[in-house]
């Protein structure tokens, strides 16, 4: 296997894990976000209050992307494991 093959196999796993990453990290953000300016706003500062909406917009977002996410990490994984032996030999 050359490094150049090793690198693009690399890139590629670094790029599918940022896109089936991403929407669970934007959905914690926006949520972070919103119920921050919220309790900066009532000045309620307890650190619980922000941790349940952000659980829940994640459960969310697993709930309506998951099989997305799921369908992406078998296809990059069934690719990986077909060319495994080109890549090998």
């Amino acid at each position: 296997m050359t490094p150049e093959t090793v690198l693009t196999l690399v890139r590629q796993a670094l790029e599918v894990a940022l896109v089936v990453a991403a929407p669970m990290l934007g959905a914690a953000l926006v949520t972070g976000l919103v119920v921050g300016v919220l309790q900066a706003a009532t000045q309620v500062n307890e650190m619980t209050l922000s941790f349940i909406p952000k659980l829940l917009a994640l459960f969310a977002t697993l709930a309506v992307g998951g099989p997305w996410m799921l369908a992406t990490l078998v296809d990059f994984t069934r690719r990986l494991l077909t060319d495994l032996p080109q890549l090998v030999g």
